[in-house]
């Protein structure tokens, strides 16, 4: 096991619970994020794991599908003989219905026998990568089970999605907090494990040349995209009853977005951070009637087109789509940030799918300077930007107007780049990574806390209400395309346009860096 991260705190002794251990979000993300964290001592040594789920496997099956899975998908390769027989020692499985009581009896002496073996003071936390309308049987099983029963503290941590609007997240809410207080409760939303979501914070608290900008008076306006090539694959039944709505602008953009927005919290501490978080959400102005949706809003659906040089199908021809469905693939909006700082500011957010390139940046544009003075009467000069890489490349750059070489007086735009996945490479930490370690040491920053999550639902929920009422500007757009001309259509009333992301760069700028990003 390494000591490279020896410094970094590891998590209290605890038994960790993955009900659903034999989907496929623990295949792909659960088991190789212990995995990394076990390899980089974050896990301590009193520890072990438990999977869970209705199919029946012997530990061995078990051990056998966790190496399989560490193999294909983890950073690190797992380790030979007696070092793997090690980690692999602390994983057991349990056959279990969720619904069953007695189950969860039966369960509690066998997580008795594994907190004596392993010298584990009772802590529990409890992973339910389940769908979400069984948060609340599980909660109150694990309750009536004795479940929670033990000396030391319990954590409940949830996937996305949390509901379908605010009633049903409200209804779904109250259900867990029958049995966990909210200090308990660990909703994930795995955009905020993000090495450079994570870094916005440092970007803007840490650099005294960004703050004293980061206002109104001096960005002119702010992009984030969050590009996919992928259509709805196998996720087609799914998807069509949540769209890009609720998929991706209620929990991943809007978390970006308030990064970007909050204002320095007076401590580094979880509830300053997500207190500022909250301010901002509810600073968004609302949608107050579905013309306003309209005149702010596009949604769109791919419709059949081609991608590298491939013909794709409509997102109506995916498997497990009805042939007349009205569901967005793509939402694009202009939103505004109502406070002292930010007032006047357009945020632009876009998302879809069946894009051109698979990218998640952040643009902030800043105001130009003026026209027709100095170097301005003569040439036309480009806003500077800063420029946050959220994925797949890492890394942020800035882009300034500098002078060509040579006698004439020509400037260019010129791009100073850092690209951290150039340096790191693919070892950067993955985001489950991050969010298991932070919630085995019950640090909630990069959590949703519930008026977090309350505050995005009723910002969405007029649109999707104006969407119900009329599916008239739903607009089509071909496959490998960006999307309808309307999103376009929406920055150019205020003078402005949506930036090329990674991948799409401009022919005419300079690129400083340790890397020329591909």
């Amino acid at each position: 096991m390494s000591d490279q991260n020896h410094n970094i705190r590891s998590a209290e002794g605890a038994v960790y619970f993955i009900f659903g251990a034999t989907g496929d979000l623990a295949r792909r993300k659960l088991f190789p994020a212990l995995y990394s964290l076990y390899r980089e001592g974050k896990l301590g040594q009193r520890f072990a794991i438990v999977g869970l789920a209705r199919r029946p496997r012997t530990d061995e099956q078990f051990r056998s599908d966790v190496l399989e899975s560490i193999r294909e998908f983890c950073r690190y390769k797992p380790e030979e003989g007696e070092a793997w027989r090690t980690f692999a020692d602390r994983f057991s499985y349990h056959s279990l219905d969720i619904g069953n009581v007695e189950g969860m009896k039966q369960l509690q002496q066998t997580t008795l026998e594994l907190e004596k073996r392993f010298e584990i003071p009772g802590n529990r936390l409890f992973y339910l990568a389940l769908a979400p309308d069984l948060f609340g049987t599980v909660s109150r099983n694990l309750r009536d089970g004795g479940m929670l029963d033990s000396d030391g503290w319990h954590r409940l941590v949830i996937e996305k999605p949390f509901g379908y609007d605010y009633p049903s997240a409200e209804r779904l809410n109250e259900e867990i907090r029958h049995v966990f207080r909210e200090d308990e409760v660990f909703r994930i939303d795995h955009y905020l494990g993000k090495e450079m979501v994570q870094n916005i914070e440092v970007i803007r608290f840490a650099n005294a040349f960004f703050e004293p900008l980061w206002n109104g008076r001096h960005i002119a306006n702010v992009q984030i995209t969050l590009a996919e090539t992928v259509g709805v694959e196998e996720r087609g039944a799914y998807y069509n009853k949540s769209g890009a709505l609720r998929d991706m602008v209620q929990n991943h953009m809007l978390q970006m977005l308030t990064m970007i927005a909050m204002e320095p919290p007076s401590r580094l501490d979880p509830e300053d951070i997500r207190d500022e978080k909250v301010k901002v959400l509810r600073s968004i102005r609302g949608f107050q009637a579905p013309d306003e949706v309209r005149r702010r809003v596009v949604r769109g659906q791919y419709a059949e087109g081609s991608a590298r040089g491939k013909p794709i199908p409509g997102y109506r021809q995916e498997e497990s789509v009805p042939g007349d469905s009205a569901t967005e693939t793509f939402f694009a909006a202009r939103l505004f940030v109502d406070n002292f700082r930010w007032a006047g500011v357009p945020f632009y957010v876009r998302t879809g799918k069946r894009l051109p390139v698979k990218s998640t940046e952040i643009v902030v544009e800043f105001k130009n300077v003026p026209n027709n003075v100095l170097f301005s009467r003569r040439q036309e000069l480009q806003p500077n930007l800063l420029v946050i890489r959220v994925n797949p490349m890492e890394g942020i750059y800035i882009k300034i107007n500098a002078k060509k070489p040579g006698n004439d007086m020509t400037i260019q735009p010129v791009a100073m780049e850092f690209c951290q996945s150039c340096q790191v490479g693919i070892n950067t930490p993955e985001a489950y990574e991050r969010l298991i370690h932070d919630a085995g040491r019950g640090d909630s920053t990069y959590f949703t806390r519930w008026d977090e999550l309350a505050a995005a639902w009723q910002l969405v929920d007029p649109i999707a209400a104006a969407w119900r009422e009329n599916a008239d500007d739903l607009a089509f757009y071909p496959g490998g395309t960006w999307g309808p001309d309307r999103a376009d259509e929406l920055l150019a009333e205020d003078g402005f346009h949506w930036w090329p992301v990674n991948g799409q760069e401009e022919d005419n700028v300079i690129w400083v860096t340790n890397s020329k990003p591909e």
